[in-house]
């Protein structure tokens, strides 16, 4: 055992402590690198040498914005000398910045000159770039990488320039520190930041907790069959299909929360797939593989449990494209499994990628459809990162503010613990997804794939469909998941609610908080249908219990056991291809 980590503790003995350190901070580097570190870099880089050739054809821009510092910069002096500094402020803080929440970067004058200098630095940055009239694509870039440098050179992020993480260090004589690197070496074995008390929570203990077995498994899924609550269920099942690029038990984190549970508990017989946590060996896993042996295979096996001519399928993000590929499938062979489908933010016209736009043109896709197809799968670690850069200061830097530097351990969060449990992607079913949907949004162009032989038409969906999006989504933004309204054949309820892309989702009805808008007039954009739209008050869950209850038949004796003769337990709820973890 190497001596520097013998008992789980860094060396006493100065030189192999040392050497630990330095060994470690490679592997920091070497996960850096690995995560797309380098090509971050190379992003700014490459963005800023674009703004500055382009700002020579007019330099007076660069001038202006220069000399706006300057002043800014004299009157933050002339207040520091003067004693006003925080008094007079010359620069505050956004809304929502809850990085100088200490009074001591306002009641102290050096820290709130540190403060109010980055601020002021940073929003020229930000601002020299929101004006720099690129190509689209590169402005978003060029935006984008910049919002990265500045939030990583924020003073909070220094242990010499943060007030809090000196006092900390001071009250607890050094100890803060001392547990902020062993939080640090943690997270470095683990190869991703710890954003939660991971050993608060135990999937099938306090996660996944809804009763019910495992009845159907293949190389893609287990199919969960849930325990009615009452003596009666409606005849038309609801089988949920989740993303596959994350676990499913967002959708029944704790009893409270738990959108499988509130179905349940409106009478609905509820079936719900587990997707596969794919290594490198299911490197050739495709998107027809995950619409024929996934969906397809979960709608027919649902059926012959419940005996059902049809059923009600809910879908989520990219589990929505899925469902929307294999309805297309369906339709053109004239099989009306599907009788109503329910659509939680899910992008089918991807025009509008929304922020994810950054990390997809030619060039990044091809360099990381490279890496995968070396690797066999996109590293579910990598994929989060990426959607964690897209809320950095809230979802990377706030939590090495803490870890690291206050040595504090994250609270509790069951959201936070679901983000951190990562899933893979294979890599053909992967390249065909960023493909075909981003790169050449081909899904709404009538007959342009063709997925289990058959080509797809988005207008030969007939069938009645619920759309909830989310107004501050930005992985689906809602405008870009409005046009299914006009792309798909069928009545279309639409409905947006507040909050982003998972809590505006996952909003209990038990606890009636934000709103949704509903009954907006359609066919003229998705700004009219909001200005048109209805506002209501609570969450948008008894709203759409409502809509699929007039469309799930007659009420019906519950099943008295899981499965059916053919389809007989396999293993309890939540079954083990959702606790393959990549850890």
């Amino acid at each position: 055992m190497d001596k520097a980590t013998s008992g789980g503790n860094p060396s006493t003995d100065p030189q192999e402590f040392i050497n630990y350190v330095a060994r470690e901070t490679n592997k920091v580097l070497e996960m850096f690198s690995a995560s797309g570190g380098d090509d971050i870099f190379r992003q700014f880089t490459q963005s800023w040498t674009e703004l500055a050739t382009r700002s020579l054809e007019d330099p007076t821009v660069w001038i202006r914005a220069i000399a706006d510092y300057q002043q800014a910069q004299f009157n933050l002096w002339r207040n520091l000398m003067n004693g006003t500094s925080s008094e007079s402020p010359v620069v505050h803080p956004d809304r929502g910045d809850r990085r100088f929440q200490s009074e001591e970067w306002s009641n102290n004058p050096i820290y709130d000159y540190i403060k109010q200098s980055y601020l002021l630095t940073s929003r020229m940055l930000v601002d020299m770039a929101a004006n720099a009239k690129l190509a689209p694509s590169e402005q978003a870039k060029l935006e984008f990488y910049t919002k990265q440098y500045v939030d990583a050179l924020s003073p909070t992020n220094f242990a010499i320039t943060n007030p809090e993480v000196l006092q900390q260090a001071m009250e607890t004589k050094g100890q803060s520190l001392v547990d902020g690197l062993k939080n640090l070496l943690s997270d470095i074995e683990k190869g991703r930041i710890s954003m939660t008390d991971e050993s608060a929570f135990e999937l099938g203990t306090n996660l996944a907790t809804t009763e019910g077995a495992v009845v159907f498994q293949n190389k893609l899924f287990q199919l969960i069959h849930y325990k009615p609550e009452g003596d009666q269920v409606y005849e038309r099942p609801t089988l949920i299909v989740p993303p596959s690029i994350n676990k499913f038990y967002i959708l029944d984190l704790q009893p409270h929360n738990s959108f499988v549970k509130y179905c349940i508990e409106q009478g609905q017989n509820v079936f719900l797939v587990s997707w596969l946590n794919p290594s490198a060996d299911q490197r050739d896993l495709s998107w027809d593989d995950y619409v024929a042996d996934g969906v397809i295979k979960a709608i027919e096996v649902t059926r012959e449990i419940s005996g059902a001519d049809k059923l009600n399928a809910v879908a989520w993000c990219v589990g929505g494209t899925l469902l929307t590929t294999a309805l297309a499938v369906l339709a053109n062979r004239k099989d009306t499994s599907v009788g109503s489908a329910t659509f939680l933010t899910t992008l089918t016209d991807f025009s509008n990628p929304g922020d994810l736009c950054v990390f997809i043109d030619d060039y990044q896709v091809k360099q990381l459809e490279s890496k995968i197809n070396s690797q066999g799968i996109l590293n579910g670690r990598e994929l989060a990162t990426s959607f964690n850069m897209l809320r950095s200061n809230d979802l990377i830097w706030s939590y090495v503010v803490n870890n690291y530097l206050k040595g504090q351990t994250p609270p509790p969060f069951d959201i936070l613990y679901w983000n951190s449990d990562s899933t893979n992607l294979p890599a053909a079913m992967y390249t065909f997804y960023i493909n075909k949907m981003y790169l050449e949004n081909k899904l709404v162009e009538p007959n342009a794939l063709e997925i289990c032989g058959e080509p797809i038409d988005l207008g030969k969906i007939k069938i009645p469909c619920y759309f909830l999006s989310t107004i501050e989504d930005h992985i689906a933004p809602w405008k870009g998941t409005f046009n299914a309204t006009e792309t798909f054949g069928s009545n279309i309820e639409f409905v947006l609610g507040a909050s982003g892309h998972v809590a505006g989702v996952i909003n209990p009805a038990s606890k009636n908080r934000r709103n949704y808008w509903i009954k907006g007039e359609q066919g003229k954009g998705a700004d009219h249908w909001l200005e048109t739209a209805e506002r209501q008050e609570g969450s948008w869950w008894p709203n759409w219990a409502e809509w699929l209850r007039r469309r799930a038949g007659k009420k019906v004796d519950a099943p008295k056991h899981y499965g059916n003769d053919t389809h007989t337990v396999i293993e309890p709820a939540p079954g083990s291809y959702v606790r393959a973890r990549i850890d």
